[in-house]
Formats: structure tokens, sequence, C-alpha cells
């Protein structure tokens, strides 16, 4: 009679092996995923370790006078877990899954094939110091600074419209006669023309001259764009100095907050009205605000950092709702101007739950 329960337990013990098992294969077996979580939060009116591991100022400016402002204008950040080297365990992903602040992505998507670590970190930090040059000019031509802004060509793409019309380093400074300031404006010229032949006016070695170039179509996704084939960056001559000082923080997605700090740096009161407030989004010199990875992580970040509002992109509400932590108000903007308009009423003691949020889309 005690053989069939000898044999239950030998079968149980079995069991528990193979399960036990299959749990270390799983504990060391590589996965073609990377895991993303929260990352360190940075008040843009705090302070910030410079290489030496000095604690400096993270916005300075020299050439204008500053004020004092209070609260927090904070800029969060994402981590990842895992790269070409590593990649994170199918328990860890498991682990991930499980948890709402964390993110489970393809290995792909953030260290593409062929690209090394060293490389994308290269190319996140100068996307880091363009950012910071199109915060500093969104901040100040909001002052109502002159930031000496030029568009330039960096190169023409070979057999493009553009190919043997523009060089390097030619300064485009009017499309069809209208002034350009920026490269946003003068893609927006190209593309408003449909195809129509533009007349590009060229500051070549100290001269002037017109070029003419017929854009050629695009077609992708549906979407059609016209393009002349030319790399552009724009440079500028600002009438104050502004030092951003982050290391070892890449990509382009603080912008927005860098420019509110300057803003908040650089007039009386408090811009935030002494509150905690973090955010996200790219910034252009014209103050429009673009789209971010990782904000869902972003937003605990925030939580966890003690912010009690958020301004997130309009254009990564899809990936907001239903994901904002408890004790966390989300406020939708596409432009520096509706930040700063958030901004008012949350420094007035104003009633912010009228202010824009992101929503489900009515079906």
């Amino acid at each position: 009679m005690e053989r069939p329960r000898a044999g239950k337990l030998g079968l149980g013990v079995w069991a528990l092996i193979v399960a036990l098992a299959a749990l270390a294969v799983l504990t060391f077996l590589p996965s073609p995923y990377v895991i993303q979580r929260p990352g360190p939060v940075y008040d843009t009116l705090g302070t910030a370790k410079n290489a030496d591991g000095e604690q400096v100022p993270l916005i300075s400016v020299e050439g204008a006078e500053t004020y004092e402002t209070g609260g927090t204008l904070d800029l969060t950040t994402v981590q990842v877990v895992g790269n070409r080297e590593r990649t994170p365990s199918w328990f860890e992903l498991a682990l991930a899954w499980l948890d709402s602040s964390r993110a489970v992505v393809p290995l792909d998507s953030v260290f593409p094939e062929g690209v090394t670590t060293e490389q994308r970190d290269e190319r996140n930090a100068t996307l880091m110091v363009d950012s910071q040059h199109e915060a500093t000019a969104a901040a100040l031509n909001e002052l109502g600074y002159d930031t000496g802004a030029q568009v330039v060509v960096v190169d023409a793409v070979e057999d493009s419209p553009a190919d043997g019309l523009l060089e390097p380093d030619d300064v485009i400074t009017a499309v069809d006669g209208t002034p350009v300031t920026s490269a946003t404006r003068l893609r927006e010229a190209i593309q408003d023309a449909g195809g129509d032949p533009v007349a590009l006016t060229v500051q070549r070695d100290g001269a002037e001259q017109v070029v003419e170039v017929t854009p050629e179509k695009h077609e992708e996704g549906g979407t059609t764009t016209w393009l002349v084939g030319i790399t552009l960056r724009t440079d500028y001559d600002f009438e104050i100095d502004v030092t951003i000082q982050l290391d070892n923080v890449g990509g382009p997605s603080a912008g927005m907050m860098f420019a509110l700090g300057i803003i908040d740096t650089l007039t009386p009161g408090e811009l935030n009205g002494g509150k905690d407030v973090a955010g996200t989004g790219t910034i252009d010199a014209e103050g429009d605000v673009g789209p971010i990875g990782g904000i869902r992580q972003k937003l605990y970040g925030a939580r966890d950092a003690g912010a009690d509002y958020f301004l997130a992109p309009a254009s990564n509400c899809d990936e907001v709702v239903g994901h904002v932590p408890d004790g966390l108000q989300v406020i939708r903007t596409a432009t520096l101007e509706e930040s700063l308009a958030a901004l008012d009423v949350i420094a007035d003691g104003g009633d912010t739950s009228g202010l824009p949020t992101c929503e489900i889309p009515a079906t």
C-alpha cells in the first residue's frame, strides 16, 4: 500500500528537478530583447556632476542678468538593460513584463545590426549637443534675443537634384525670396512647393547667388515627401553665453526641458511657481516639441522623483494613455508656448484640470 505513495513522491521530485533545470536555463539563456527602465532624473534648475566629478550648475549663463529659481524643472531619462554583447535572460524579461515601469523591446530597435555600442553612444552624444543648441535657440528666440541663425549645407547627395548645384558650407538665406532662418522652415517651404522648382538664395565664398533646384518625389508608407538631396545644419551666433553641463546622458529628448530651464534662469520669478514639474520632448529653434522614446519609463521616473506634473509631447500621447502612474498629472504640449502657458497656470495655482491632456481618441 506504500509503493504508490512512494511513486508519487518520486514523480514530484523529478518534476521539481525538471522545473529547476528549466529555470536555470532561462536564467542564463540569452534573448533577442533588451529592457528599458526609468533612468536618472536631472533638475535643469539644479546642479550636475561635470567630467571631474564636481557639482556645477546644470545651466549657467554669462552676458545677461540671471534670477533665483524655485521648485524643479526635471528632465527624465531611460536606462537600457542589455546590449549586443550581453542581452537579458528570459527570466529577467519575465520579471520586466510584470513591472509596469519597464518595457521589453527588440534588441535591433535599440542596437541596430552593424552598429557598435561605442558608435551608438557617440551618435547619442552628438544628438545631445545638437539638442542643447536648439534648446538655447528656442529659449532665446522666445525671449526676443537675436540668435544669428544660419542654415548651412553640410553635403549634397550624389545624383540628387542638388548635386552639382549646392556645395558644402553654402549658406541658404532665402527660398523663393522668403528669408530662411532654420532648417525646419526650409524643409517646409520645399514641401509647400509640391514639386515645383524652388529658388534658393545662397551665400558662397562671400558672394550671393540664386540657385534653382527641382525637388524629387519620395514616397514611403503612403506619405509623399519632396527632397532636394542635401543635409543641413543650423549655425547660431548667440548674444549671450549659455552653457549646459550634463555628462553621460545622450539623445535629443531633453531639449524642451533645457529650453524651459534657460527661460526660468533668465526671467524674474519662478516659472513653475516653486512646484515640481518634469517633462520630456525634443525641441527645435522654432519652439516645436517633438516625440521621444521610452515615455512610459520617464513617467514613472518623474513620479518617483517627486514630480506632480509632467509635460508630454502631443505626438507621444498614444503611448501615454492608460500608463500614467498614480499621483502624476500629464499635460499635453506641442510647442514651447504651450508648455509656458501650462506653467503659468501651475505657477498661479489655477485649475490645472482644464489643461490639455492625453485622451483616448473618440471612435
